[in-house]
């Protein structure tokens, strides 16, 4: 399977090289305005991919204007046609679902395995929300005497997208979908350390027929392209998936435009562990939410917290676990965890070990790099501090990466507590059998989303984003609506009711 995830990479990679990635706008591929470009690499040995097109304020402003002008046409296009277009596109990315998770694999270092889960999901975000297109209008009754009163939902215009590295085509379509079956029409800045996927999308969608103009893709850097995209004009909200201080940034640009914004922000997401919990599922759960997509999640269980009855023999089975993790190429099938994105970002992982160690925690297994492969590869090996306790910074700061940090609890006071005391508030996990106990902890926890006997499984229909540091806004069915459309208030008279009347005399 190796060679077959080679062979399609080979078919693709040469034209990448030789060609690059340029932007899209207004349904044409383009080279920055400027002519500038910067160097794509591959995590996987730090091989050359291709020149990407480094846009700027310029070429936001092409964008800015070809999704304006697309705008009304778009939003008003009957809703059986948009419903139409958005399947067609579901569509091209099953059929293309091979291409994009190799792709997609060597641009992130993310193993196939998870990739073409990835690219299936996207095909049915697209699917869902291209069937809530019609319904993507409606509101409110809210009755009185006198008057009928109603709600619409209008789209609010043209709307910038920012997405992240981690898993940047499955989180394009969770943004970009909902805004197209919204109405909205689209300026995309994908993140610069992993832009192949995010344009073959865009690709993808123009040749299900896509109008010109509805959806632009400029590439580029945060503090030119991103900026110029978060303070134009036109743009009448970001949403935007990534690390929390580029979040604050964008409400600051954003802010003398009065732009809405949606930001998915960072996590140090707890998974508590309680004594009665069926300890064999828990193991697997708490293994899989850090470790699968390489730990670069933002809703990753970092912190691991075990009750003290049951603290040593799950950290045996846990050490055993994280020991065997298959490290490797992330074309490879057999490969759990893939190289980091970038050997910045490998740096930065690395450095915790070092960090956890000084703060006083136990190094079970893991830590380092790897020393039986490809040099120049971003590769990190998984892993995992026990004898943890909540203060220190391993524990209170994204990570980003297969690393683990284990703490012991006591009681569920404790267990909050822990759970607690970081900025972040995401997601949380509980496991228990105790259905009364699973309830109060899942109240008390400060998390937008909490799972309880689970892993993070992504009902589409449901609310998806954070509290305090990890964000503002929901994702997801009707609360994606509530984002991308402004809400109007209609009311209509029954009848002749009394109005009173002034300066008669």
């Amino acid at each position: 399977m190796l060679d077959e995830n080679l062979t399609i990479l080979n078919n693709y990679l040469p034209k990448l090289v030789e060609n690059g990635v340029q932007n899209l706008i207004n349904g044409k591929s383009v080279d920055a305005i400027s002519g500038k470009t910067f160097d794509n690499t591959t995590p996987v040995d730090g091989s050359f991919i291709g020149k990407v097109a480094e846009g700027d304020a310029a070429d936001i402003n092409e964008a800015a204007n070809a999704a304006m002008d697309a705008f009304d046409a778009w939003r008003k296009m009957p809703h059986q046609e948009r419903k139409k277009i958005m399947h067609a596109i579901a569509d091209k990315i099953e059929e293309h679902a091979d291409e994009i998770a190799v792709l997609e694999s060597y641009d992130t270092g993310q193993p196939i395995r998870f990739m073409k889960k990835a690219a299936i999901r996207g095909a049915a975000n697209f699917r869902y929300f291209g069937d809530k297109v019609i319904d993507a209008q409606n509101g409110l009754s809210t009755p009185d005497t006198n008057h009928v009163n109603y709600t619409m939902r209008q789209a609010i215009g043209p709307v910038g997208i920012i997405t992240p590295w981690n898993t940047p085509f499955m989180l394009t379509t969770w943004k970009i979908a909902p805004a197209l079956a919204s109405g909205c029409t689209v300026v995309h800045k994908p993140a610069e350390f992993s832009p192949v996927t995010a344009t073959r999308l865009a690709q993808l969608a123009h040749e299900a027929g896509l109008p010109k103009g509805v959806w632009n893709v400029v590439h580029g850097f945060g503090e030119t392209a991103g900026k110029s995209l978060t303070e134009h004009e036109h743009i009448k909200a970001v949403a935007f998936i990534g690390e929390t201080t580029t979040g604050t940034y964008i409400m600051k640009q954003g802010a003398p435009t009065l732009k809405r914004v949606h930001l998915e922000l960072g996590g140090q997401n707890p998974i508590i562990v309680f004594d009665d919990a069926d300890l064999d599922r828990a193991l697997d759960a708490a293994i899989f939410m850090k470790y699968s997509l390489n730990g670069e999640r933002c809703t990753s269980s970092s912190r691991l917290l075990l009750h003290k009855d049951v603290y040593a023999g799950f950290v045996e089975k846990l050490k055993k676990r994280v020991s065997n993790i298959k490290v490797g190429h992330p074309l490879d099938p057999i490969t759990e965890v893939g190289p980091m994105i970038h050997p910045s970002h490998q740096e930065k992982v690395i450095s915790y070990g070092e960090i956890g160690k000084q703060d006083g925690a136990t190094l079970a297994c893991g830590g380092g790099k790897p020393a039986d492969l490809p040099e120049g590869g971003a590769y990190v090996n998984p892993t995992l501090f026990i004898d943890a306790s909540k203060d220190m910074r391993i524990a209170q700061e994204e990570v980003f990466g297969p690393f683990l940090t284990v703490i012991p609890f006591e009681t569920e006071a404790e267990a909050i507590e822990i759970a607690n005391s970081v900025r972040y508030g995401l997601t949380a996990y509980i496991w228990t059998k105790d259905i009364g106990r699973g309830h109060r902890m899942a109240h008390a926890v400060e998390a937008g989303m909490v799972w309880i006997n689970s892993q993070n499984v992504r009902h589409l229909p449901a609310p998806f984003g954070g509290v305090k540091y990890s964000g503002i806004g929901r994702d997801g069915g009707e609360y994606s609506f509530d984002f991308y459309m402004e809400t109007k208030n209609i009311s209509v008279a029954l009848g002749d009711h009394d109005i009173p009347q002034l300066g008669v005399q």
